[in-house]
C-alpha cells in the first residue's frame, strides 16, 4: 500500500457510493446493487473495477450514454433462456437482474440462460456469478462491447476485452470463482495506472502508432491474453452473446464502412442447476476437496502459496475488512471533484 493512500471503510465506501448515486437520480434499490458491486471489487483487489470509475459512471449519466433511470424489459421467456433489455441501464444494475432471470429459469429448467442487451459497463462480473453459486448455481457470466483491444497479427482493436466468469459453490471452502479479461489486463488497470502515475509492463497496450507502451496515458489498444487465444476467445463470446442479442458490436464497428455503436454492450448471465447432475452438498464437499488438494500441490521456487481460483481475491477481502480499503491520490481527488459537486462529504479516513 502506498502511503499516500486513503484508508477507508467498505461500509463507509459502500454508503458513499451509494449517496454519488442517488444524487445522480438512481432509484434506490439500483444504487444499492451498483454501490456494493463496486466495493466489492475495492475488497477484493480489483481496484480497477472500483470506485475509481464513479467519474466515468456520472459523466456517462450526464451525456446520456448510462440511463439512471432505465425502463428494462423482459422482451423474452421462454423454457430455460430469457431475454432482456436492459435500456442502457447501469450495467451492474441489468447484469444483477439479469442473473436473476437465470436463476428463475434454471429453478424451472435446470438451466437459465438469460441474455440481455444494450447495457452499459458491467464492472467485476464475477460479482454475479458469485449470485449465482451462493444459492447452490454454477453460474457463467460474459459481457460483450465494442473494439478496444488489438486482433491478434492487428496493430488496431478489432477485438474487446470481454471478461467470462465462472463461479461454483463450495462446502467449508468459500465458492471457486475465476473472473478474468480477455485481454492481457482490462482498460480498468490503465485507468488505476493513470492514478497512481506508475508505468505499466510490456505487453499491456500499445499507442496509436501501434507500438508497445509503458506510459499508461498512451495507450490507445490493448493486448489479447495469449495472443491468438485471448482474441479467439473474445470473439466467440461476441457470437456467443451480441449475436444471440441481435445486436452485433464488432462488425459495425470495423473496416471502411464502420457505423460505431457508442457505449453499449451485451451480457450473458448463466445458472445451472448443479443438483440436476449430482448431490449439492457432495459436489460442496468435492470442491472443498480440491482446494485442499491444489494448496498442497509442490510449490515452485520463490512461490509462498498457491491459491485455488478465486482465494487470491478472498485473502484480500479478509485484510480490507479488517483493516480498510485503500484509495491512491488520483482516485480520492477525482472522487472529491464530483462529491463537491454534488454536496456530499467523502467518507472519513480509518
Amino acid at each position: 500500500m502506498n502511503p499516500n493512500d486513503h484508508v477507508v471503510s467498505a461500509k463507509a465506501l459502500k454508503r458513499f457510493a451509494k449517496d454519488i448515486f442517488l444524487s445522480s437520480g438512481v432509484a434506490d434499490e439500483h444504487a444499492e446493487v451498483w454501490a456494493d458491486m463496486l466495493v466489492w471489487a475495492n475488497l477484493r483487489g480489483m481496484d480497477s473495477h472500483g470506485v475509481l470509475r464513479i467519474p466515468r459512471y456520472i459523466a456517462y449519466m450526464k451525456n446520456g450514454n448510462i440511463h439512471a433511470r432505465p425502463d428494462m424489459k423482459v422482451e423474452k421467456r421462454s423454457g430455460a433462456i430469457a431475454v432482456i433489455d436492459s435500456d442502457w441501464a447501469p450495467g451492474p444494475v441489468a447484469l444483477s437482474a439479469a442473473m436473476d432471470e437465470a436463476i428463475g429459469r434454471a429453478r424451472e429448467c435446470h438451466l437459465g440462460w438469460c441474455i440481455v442487451r444494450n447495457i452499459t459497463h458491467g464492472g467485476a462480473i464475477g460479482y454475479f456469478a458469485m449470485q449465482a453459486a451462493r444459492q447452490g448455481f454454477a453460474g457463467i457470466v460474459m459481457t460483450a462491447s465494442r473494439p478496444m483491444m488489438a486482433y491478434h497479427g492487428a496493430k488496431t482493436a478489432g477485438a474487446s476485452t470481454n471478461p467470462i466468469a465462472i463461479a461454483v459453490p463450495g462446502g467449508e471452502h468459500p465458492p471457486m470463482l475465476l473472473d478474468m479479461s480477455t485481454a492481457t489486463v482490462s482498460m480498468g488497470k490503465i485507468l488505476a495506472a493513470q492514478d497512481t502515475g506508475t508505468p505499466i509492463p510490456d505487453g499491456w497496450g500499445i499507442d496509436a502508432d501501434g507500438h508497445n507502451t509503458n506510459d499508461a496515458n498512451a495507450v490507445e489498444t490493448l493486448m489479447p491474453l495469449g495472443g491468438a487465444k485471448g482474441s479467439g476467445l473474445s470473439m466467440m463470446i461476441e457470437c456467443l452473446v451480441s449475436l444471440f442479442a441481435s445486436n452485433p458490436l464488432i462488425t459495425p464497428n470495423i473496416g471502411p464502412d464502420a457505423k460505431p455503436t457508442g457505449y453499449r454492450q451485451n451480457g450473458l448471465a448463466a445458472a445451472i442447476d448443479i443438483s440436476a447432475f449430482t448431490e449439492l452438498d457432495s459436489y460442496k464437499s468435492d470442491i472443498d476437496d480440491l482446494a485442499k488438494g491444489l494448496k498442497g500441490l509442490p510449490r515452485a521456487d520463490g512461490v509462498e502459496e498457491i491459491y485455488a481460483p478465486g482465494e487470491r481475491g478472498d485473502k484480500v477481502l479478509t485484510d480490507r475488512m479488517a483493516n480498510g480499503i485503500p484509495l491512491a491520490q488520483g482516485t480520492w481527488d477525482r472522487l472529491k471533484s464530483e462529491a463537491d459537486n454534488l454536496g456530499i462529504a467523502m467518507p472519513d479516513a480509518l
